[in-house]
């Protein structure tokens, strides 16, 4: 007969942490290496780059070629997860639209991240724009944690002395591919500017870290990095943080709730063990989520007790709320001036090796702030289906001998295409601000539990003006540099039907704003210092606390936060206060 008593752990941790991605993997390190006593709490299985990946593997090693089925990236992408997970449902309220991406494993999203590393800028802190809030924190109160990030990861760049793009401290970057040569140039022709990309890839040695070998250009930074040459939170905050012996992980635990005692104060968690249900308790005097900002808001809304009715941390009703995610449009060509090029190695670093941050000025358009734009193509490792859009448009160019031929085609006429067609495409993607909306949010589906028994997220959202028209001004400025490069444009205008191209909120996996910060309980969960109102001992560290995004991904921000929150919590307890 199974039992279901909830089993208590005897021993009291300095720090409990929920979640190892960015956020609880910094923090986590961060208080192993003061000497802190810390438990890290991870829903899926541990996983070491090292002894885990598929890199180097070919496609035809996987049953499906590569191809994806429950990993939405493909088979030998290395986050376990997606936008829909077996058993671990959510809910949307009729006429909105959210789709909520989860990495269940050690390290989280970072393991699939594209380890595009930006630093939010002076005006992303402090905006401008008369539109959307400003953080209670400026860009210089977090350079000093950007700057050491820099130097504690890694990441290759340019000094480019751009005025909201602040420079980091680089190492070398990789040299553009062909086709990023041709799109800087049309780019440049339609007055957009094209700067090195910065990514968390180590392109050279780390002055002063040891464990870590340097990128040897495989490409493959999605499928892990067994050399731990790009970031990971496992490989770079984990894994070294529990050789201190100070930092204790169990996996396969989702967190049910935090646990308060008599006075409100976080007293430890309950979780689940997802391989065999049987729940536990642990007990900790600092708690620290960082489980992702609407797995965060989530475990917050479901720690009710009589000193927090509406939630842990929920005196402003605000859980949830503000929620947002990177707006998103791309477009696609190839260039026939490529055509039969020769082949060679051309992989490069699995992240940007080139990048347009946003450069124009708002108060001649229509929508608030901005996007950057990322680029692709390129003689990447073939993978299944990657030329499946060849038989569309092998009748836009001449064949090789020089007539023109019908579309699609079959046998060797439609194998010389593909081999014709291979390393000239080109495709570019936008990655832009949407703006915090109250009305944007996230709350407790009362009707729905997951396998685990745990209340599952309703989401309400949609996309506003501001953000089609951002999309709208994305295709547009596509399809000028597509033009101005050479390109021949195979994806469609989209129109106003289709918000003009505009991916779905949480496809681009950047969601924020959920526990915001601010100076006023009124007004926000969480102080300056990602600590909770209501709840002293309390903190979050994952992208929850975000005011507001700017154009800019979210991961070296969550870094440098989750990093400054944990000195602070190492502060206060020397003071006695946490």
């Amino acid at each position: 007969m199974i039992s279901y008593q909830i089993k208590e752990s005897p021993e009291v941790y300095d720090a409990i942490v929920v979640g190892s991605g960015a956020g609880g993997g910094m923090t986590g390190y961060v208080l192993a290496n003061a000497g802190l006593k810390v438990l890290m709490l991870e829903a899926g299985p541990f996983f070491d780059p090292a002894k885990d990946t598929m890199q180097l593997r070919w496609p035809w090693e996987s049953p499906r070629r590569g191809a994806g089925t429950i990993r939405p990236f493909g088979d030998f992408d290395a986050a376990y997860g997606g936008w829909e997970l077996d058993g671990e449902p959510y809910t949307r309220t009729a006429g909105t639209e959210f789709e909520w991406f989860r990495a269940r494993m050690l390290g989280g999203r970072t393991n699939h991240w594209g380890r595009i590393s930006l630093r939010m800028g002076p005006d992303d802190f402090k905006p401008k724009d008369g539109v959307t809030e400003a953080w209670p924190i400026t860009y210089e109160e977090v350079k000093p944690y950007y700057d050491r990030v820099d130097r504690m990861i890694g990441i290759y760049g340019t000094v480019e002395g751009l005025p909201n793009e602040p420079d980091g401290i680089f190492l070398k970057p990789p040299k553009p591919r062909l086709n990023e040569l041709y799109i800087k140039r049309g780019a440049q022709k339609a007055g957009v500017p094209v700067i090195t990309g910065r990514g968390s890839v180590l392109t050279e040695a780390l002055p002063g870290v040891e464990g870590r070998g340097t990128c040897f250009y495989c490409g493959q930074c999605g499928r892990a990095c067994r050399v731990y040459g790009d970031f990971s939170s496992s490989s770079c905050l984990v894994i070294p943080a529990m050789k201190t012996g100070n930092l204790k992980v169990i996996d396969h635990a989702m967190v049910r709730e935090v646990l308060t005692d008599n006075q409100g104060l976080a007293s430890g968690v309950s979780y689940v063990n997802t391989q065999t249900l049987q729940e536990y308790t642990v007990r900790g005097k600092v708690v620290i989520v960082g489980a992702s900002a609407c797995e965060s808001a989530r475990l917050l809304l479901n720690s009710r007790s009589a000193a927090h009715p509406g939630g842990l941390g929920n005196s402003s009703g605000l859980v949830g709320r503000y929620l947002h995610d990177s707006t998103g449009a791309s477009a696609g060509g190839f260039l026939p001036q490529l055509l039969d090029r020769k082949r060679y190695n051309e992989d490069g670093v699995g992240s940007v090796h080139i990048y347009s941050p946003w450069w124009l000025d708002n108060s001649k358009l229509n929508f608030p702030r901005g996007y950057h734009i990322e680029y692709g193509g390129g003689l990447h490792m073939p993978s299944y289906g990657f030329l499946d859009w060849v038989p569309g448009v092998n009748h836009l160019v001449p064949a090789k001998d020089g007539q023109q031929r019908e579309q699609g085609g079959y046998g060797i006429g439609l194998k010389e295409d593909y081999r014709r067609f291979y390393g000239a495409a080109v495709g570019m993607a936008g990655r832009g601000t949407a703006l915090a909306r109250y009305d944007n949010y996230c709350e407790i589906d009362p009707s729905r539990v997951d396998k685990y028994g745990i209340p599952v997220l309703r989401f309400h959202y949609r996309w506003a003006n501001e953000e089609v028209e951002q999309a709208k001004h994305m295709q547009e400025t596509f399809r000028e540099v597509l033009h101005e490069m050479g390109a021949t444009v195979t994806s469609p205008m989209p129109g106003p039907e289709t918000l003009y191209g505009l991916e779905a909120p949480g496809k681009i996996i950047h969601e924020g704003g959920t526990t915001r910060m601010g100076d006023d309980p009124r007004k926000s969960v969480l102080n300056k210092w990602c600590q909770s109102h209501d709840c002293r001992n309390l903190f979050v560290v994952d992208a929850g606390p975000f005011v507001q995004q700017g154009d800019k991904n979210l991961t070296w921000t969550i870094l440098a936060l989750s990093m400054r929150t944990a000195e602070y919590i190492l502060e206060q307890r020397n003071k006695l206060n946490v």
